[in-house]
């Protein structure tokens, strides 16, 4: 029986015939489109390390894995030979009749109701039938566990190549999946998938048989390059270029002939990307100084040599946030990235202000240690939708009046850009977003292997490390479990060692083999530690590191009503005629409320807004306008104050002679306090106003209890010692009963929360790469009631997007939405069908949580709820009452102004 072309693989976006039939590309031909990405995957994207665990694994020569890899590909949509996916009643039709339909009248091609009903996707077919299949060609098939024998592995492995694998398949199941799965088809569809199987086999000359067993890296680089490898192989503009003519046979000498076509077609395809041609340059060399040893020096003088004898691995440093720390983690990540033949960076912060407040100083960075052409992406919720329509406006918005974009345009993608959606952004060459890109690598979300994927070709920096609740803490050990098993280097920055930054190492040397031991990291500060990827054995500096600028910081607590104490603690500045501060307000309202009041009543005082419930554009703007006005050297003439919210307590480089902040957890407060800079850093804690309501109640009164009145601390060796007493259990032991009876309610409470977060965090993780067992299954298992809000639960306080749009009615009643009061140019756009842009929302998107919009249906119409990319995207059509652009739902009232969104409960 001859290969059989009618079978389609490729039909969306491939435009209709001069008769007007649905043009299709045999399924044939896109499997040799996807075996020939691969190859160059495999040549140009590939970092050697990466390349080595699938050749260590498989126990093949380097050649004979290039080869297997790229078969393997073109395999992964070999399920699509079956009743369900061929006879779908959405496939290409010809004169209103599916094209696959002359198949059925076919005796070979028969199949029953039952083959009609089966709902298995073509992924689980491949998976189900290629284990039979692979153990026929001789792959190792032992008695053991399914998921211990090659045959099943690479099985399994392909099914997955939606973002999602399937279960373990057991023996009785493998050795009649059409019994289990009647739409698989029998008679002809057999034939064909054998015919397939054989014929894609021959024409890459993959007779090779590997002797070796699927490790976890080999199996996440190859889930990667099999997707990646599917994704551009499905570009429609290429397969238009590439389509067979009506008739073509596909025989023997046709598929010899268009395996040439796709072979040279493949390059082309992954230069389009923006992915190749990036690396590490070798990092300048350590000029010794004079005097006492500081964290970059010591850091400058031996991770080199660390890193040259025993490989990449991951670095530890633990000093106050400051410019120096980031500089001396980013020469780390050089030094790991050219050793390593990384070709990238991703650079993780704990907020997306604070990604946006760091871009700058990483695109500085990569402008010195990345060689080749790269590209860069801002990477997190506000900027996730369209990732290169929020780095352009960012760029936009950082960008000085009458000059061109500051740090400069050209390292961004196009709005056009195959990098341009969330799935593949985290693959460009550079990337500062949040910690949250890395945890969802190891929660069972979509993709989340081809996450891990995406890292373990790169370095990944992640400032301030310790700055995530018992959910973050959790997951990110089993980020760094995987990290380690995959090689990826890593640096970590935190404040201070404690026990959170000890698990951290201890979690990395676990991953790469060192055993279970506890680790401890100096508790010193600064310090450094290393811990190498290969044997999981730990280093310490010869020399630590001294501090760079040693001082003191002053925090005083007052009972005053805040706004007057405001007042009275920036009135010597507006006397002085110079000074900068920084306030700290709890919420965007109050943020708002107390830039009014100090714009109203401090005369010759510079008051500056920025808060999250801003749109993204003014949100970049302003942050960018705060880098200038409060850098270290720059400024304004006269006193001028910064008025925000907890958003920006990690954004740098700010700096700043006083910092005001209501109550906060004492990490959160030291945080805020590290932006007073200068001989001596204040710290002012209004007492008397509100918390977050986000804040641990317990940590609250604990800090409050620590700092009383207010204390100096010795800048930076107490502040180890100041976070451990915050949560040290003789606290409440110096305090008479019945506030002691409070504190140990408050701390019951507060550990209940905790173990119950880590349990579900514990729970939710995918195992870590020593527990899988060859089952990639378990990377995607489906719990009951793990739902989207449930992981967005896990990841932070669960958001939601709005764009309030400016509702206009013209004389004939008709409705017109500008997303700017009074700009007709800014007009919201309509595509085909009236789907709006999603890239000329972005730069006006607001993050609200999304329990302050329960009962908010939005006024978008079901096209609009119906586009992917505007899943997460509530629109509010403003109307004018009383002079203000309002929008009321069943219990808030949404108000747009100039200074943001407010939102007030309804009585």
């Amino acid at each position: 029986m001859p290969l059989d072309s009618r079978l389609w693989g490729k039909a969306a976006g491939l435009h209709r015939d001069a008769r007007g039939a649905d043009r299709t590309h045999p399924l044939v031909c896109h499997l040799l489109d996807t075996a020939a990405v691969a190859e160059v995957v495999w040549d140009e994207l590939l970092t050697a390390h990466q390349r080595s665990m699938v050749v260590e694994a498989l126990q093949v020569p380097d050649g004979q894995a290039r080869v297997l890899a790229a078969f393997w590909a073109g395999l992964h949509d070999i399920g699509k030979i079956s009743v369900p996916f061929q006879m779908h009643e959405g496939g290409p039709k010809r004169e209103g009749k599916l094209r696959a339909e002359e198949l059925s009248a076919e005796p070979g091609y028969g199949f029953g109701a039952a083959a009609a009903r089966d709902r298995q996707s073509h992924e689980a077919a491949a998976h189900w039938w290629l284990v039979g299949v692979f153990k026929e060609a001789g792959y190792p098939s032992s008695k053991r566990r399914p998921q211990t024998q090659l045959s099943h592995a690479v099985a399994q492995l392909l099914g997955g190549h939606g973002g999602r694998f399937h279960p373990v398949l057991h023996e009785k199941d493998s050795q009649c999946p059409v019994a289990r799965h009647p739409g698989l088809g029998a008679g002809s569809w057999e034939e064909q998938r054998r015919i397939h199987f054989d014929e894609v086999r021959r024409v890459l000359g993959a007779t090779a048989v590997p002797p070796g067993r699927m490790s976890p890296g080999a199996a996440v680089v190859l889930a990667g390059l099999v997707s990646l490898s599917d994704w551009l192989a499905s570009y429609p503009e290429g397969i238009r270029s590439r389509l067979r003519e009506d008739g073509w046979a596909g025989t023997p000498d046709d598929l010899d002939a268009y395996w040439q076509v796709a072979r040279a077609a493949a390059p082309r395809l992954l230069q389009q990307t923006d992915l190749l041609g990036t690396g590490f340059a070798r990092p300048p060399g350590f000029t010794p100084g004079v005097g006492k040893i500081g964290l970059g020096a010591s850091m400058a003088r031996e991770v080199p040599d660390m890193v040259a004898e025993h490989g990449p691995g991951m670095v530890v440093v633990t000093a106050p946030s400051s410019e120096d720390r980031t500089k001396a983690a980013l020469r780390a990540a050089a030094v790991l990235g050219h050793a390593a033949k990384a070709r990238g960076l991703f650079y993780a912060l704990p907020t997306g202000s604070a990604a946006d407040s760091h871009m700058a100083q990483v695109h500085a960075f990569a402008e010195q240690a990345l060689t080749g052409p790269w590209r860069s992406l801002l990477l997190h919720s506000s900027s996730r939708m369209k990732p290169a329509e929020a780095t352009k406006s960012w760029a936009h918005a950082n960008a000085p009046d009458d000059i061109g974009a500051e740090p400069g345009e050209e390292w961004a993608p196009a709005a056009n850009s195959w990098l341009n959606s969330h799935h593949r952004a985290l693959l460009a060459a550079l990337g500062t977003g949040t910690v949250d890109e890395l945890l969802q690598a190891v929660m069972p979300v979509k993709f989340n292997v081809m996450r891990l994927f995406a890292f373990s070709g790169k370095v990944v920096v992640v400032d301030e490390a310790h700055a995530r609740g018992a959910w973050g803490q959790r997951l990110m050990l089993r980020f760094l479990e995987w990290a380690a098993a995959l090689r990826i280097p890593v640096v970590l920055a935190a404040t201070a060692a404690d026990t959170s930054v000890d698990a951290m190492l201890a979690a990395y040397r676990r991953g790469a083999g060192g055993g279970n031991e506890p680790v401890m990291q100096p508790r010193r500060s600064p310090g450094w530690s290393f811990v190498d990827a290969h044997s999981g054995g730990r280093h310490l500096p010869r020399q630590p590191a001294a501090p760079s600028r040693a001082g003191t910081l002053s925090i005083k607590v007052v009972d005053g009503s805040p706004d007057g104490e405001i007042r009275a603690a920036l009135a010597p500045m507006v006397a002085a005629g110079s000074g900068r501060a920084v306030v700290y307000r709890p919420t965007p309202a109050e943020a708002i409320r107390t830039f009014q009041q100090l714009t109203q009543d401090s005369r010759g005082l510079d008051v500056t807004l920025v808060h999250e419930q801003m749109r993204n554009k003014d949100r970049w703007q302003r942050l960018a306008a705060c880098r200038s006005a409060f850098a270290r050297d720059g400024g304004v003439p006269g006193p001028s104050v910064l008025v925000t919210t907890p958003m920006l307590q990690h954004a740098r480089p700010l700096h700043f002679d006083l910092v005001i902040s209501g109550p906060a957890p004492l990490a959160d407060l030291l945080a805020r306090a590290a932006q007073s800079t200068g001989d001596l850093p204040r710290l002012l804690v209004l007492r008397a106003d509100n918390a977050s309501e986000r804040d641990d109640a317990a940590l609250l009164q604990r800090t409050d209890l620590l700092l009383g009145a207010g204390r100096s601390v010795a800048l930076p060796e107490e502040l180890p010692s100041l976070l451990d007493a915050v949560y040290a259990d003789e606290m409440a032991d110096s305090l008479a009963r019945p506030a002691a009876n409070e504190l140990q309610q408050l701390d019951n409470q507060r550990m209940a929360r905790e173990r119950r977060a880590s349990g579900t965090a514990r729970w939710l993780a995918v195992p870590g790469p020593g527990e899988l067992d060859g089952d990639l299954g378990l990377l995607s298992r489906d719990h009951p009631g793990v739902d989207p809000e449930l992981l967005s639960s896990v990841l932070g306080e669960e958001m939601v997007h709005v764009v309030c749009l400016y509702s206009v009615c013209d004389r004939q009643r008709n409705w017109t939405y500008l997303l700017e009061a009074g700009a007709p140019e800014k007009k919201l756009e309509r595509k085909n069908k009236k789907r709006p842009s999603p890239g000329q929302l972005v730069p006006y998107l607001i993050p609200v949580p999304k329990r302050l919009t329960e009962g908010v249906q939005g006024d978008a119409n079901p096209t609009w709820r119906g586009m992917a990319a505007l899943n997460n995207v509530l629109r509010l059509n403003l109307r004018q009452e009383d002079g203000q652009w309002v929008y009321t739902s069943p219990k808030h009232r949404f108000c747009m102004t100039e200074h943001g969104l407010t939102i007030d409960q309804l009585p």
